[in-house]
């Protein structure tokens, strides 16, 4: 179903940064009709040619809403416009978060350009490219599950991380661990959510996939702790064909991001770059020391309930 709001900011970008771009190309006789007036918010023109911009960027629209969608976004379009005016009318442009802004964003979008016609359309994967990768991946596919998992987010410092890893392998209910967890003072925030495989991280998904239902695991969170128990599962497998588009997809996007990382590194290479100040250490890649995910101990699982 059409949703505005989803074309409001590449719309805003599109306004800000290549609006008036769109003018100078009418000129050609193949961009006439794009180049035609939409509407003029006090005398500056927006074209066919920003509405049909915008509306490429709206996923599944299909022919029978196009017309709503070209009105709604030459209504955005003038909303934008509007504020625009008023904006540079106070001189917004020469703020330096307005700069820096307009700067990062065109940046992004000329990296992305770059990258998308330096890799071009990606090729589709070979039947035995997506035979194997549907025999590696049984989590995914032939032995895929749906999860009902209770998660339990913890705030807590890295030097409380171990107590609270003991703690729940100690703990014989999630009832007494969460009671532990309220008497340690450490905010929690509960939840239970139904996921099917495809909508678990590939990092998480081969341990939940071993798990028998009831236990828990630990997982590092930005700002604490995130313990998972699986509640429940439910086998619900996929055959090679049902998973053959998503697994071509899958395929396509690995082949674009390593594809794109052999360029950046090539880019980098040729390039001189030098990191200066406090900055000088940003060319060394150290990866953050990150936690194994802590699985509940052998003997003391938590059960869902208590």
């Amino acid at each position: 179903m059409y949703r505005s709001r989803k074309l409001y900011l590449p719309v805003l970008v599109a306004v800000l940064l290549i609006g008036c771009g769109d003018k100078k190309d009418g000129a050609a006789t193949g961009d006439k009709k794009e180049n035609q007036v939409a509407a003029k918010v006090n005398g500056t023109e927006l074209t066919v040619r920003q509405v049909n911009f915008a509306l490429q960027r709206v996923p599944d629209l299909n022919q029978a809403q196009t017309r709503a969608a070209s009105l709604q976004v030459v209504r955005n379009l003038v909303d934008q416009e509007v504020i625009a005016q008023q904006a540079l009318s106070d001189k917004l442009d020469r703020d330096p978060n307005v700069v820096q802004a307009l700067d990062a964003a065109r940046r992004q979008i000329l990296a992305e350009a770059y990258m998308s016609r330096k890799l071009g359309a990606p090729a589709e994967p070979s039947d035995a490219d997506v035979t194997d990768y549907y025999d590696k991946h049984p989590e995914l596919f032939a032995k895929r599950k749906i999860y009902r998992l209770q998660e339990i987010g913890i705030t807590a410092p890295k030097d409380r991380h171990e107590a609270i890893r003991a703690q729940l392998a100690a703990s014989k209910t999630l009832n007494d661990f969460a009671a532990w967890l309220k008497a340690e003072s450490l905010p929690i925030k509960a939840g239970q959510t139904v996921k099917p495989a495809e909508q678990i991280s590939l990092e998480l998904l081969p341990k939940l996939a071993q798990m028998p239902d009831g236990q828990a695991i630990v997982v590092n969170a930005p700002d604490g702790l995130l313990v998972i128990v699986l509640a429940d599962s439910q086998m619900q497998p996929a055959t090679l064909e049902q998973a053959r588009p998503a697994i071509a997809r899958a395929l396509q996007t690995q082949t674009r991001q390593e594809a794109a990382k052999a360029e950046l590194v090539a880019l980098k290479a040729a390039a001189r770059i030098e990191y200066m100040g406090e900055f000088t250490d940003a060319d060394k890649e150290v990866a953050a020391p990150a936690e194994k995910p802590a699985d509940a101990t052998s003997g003391s699982e938590v059960a869902p309930g208590g």
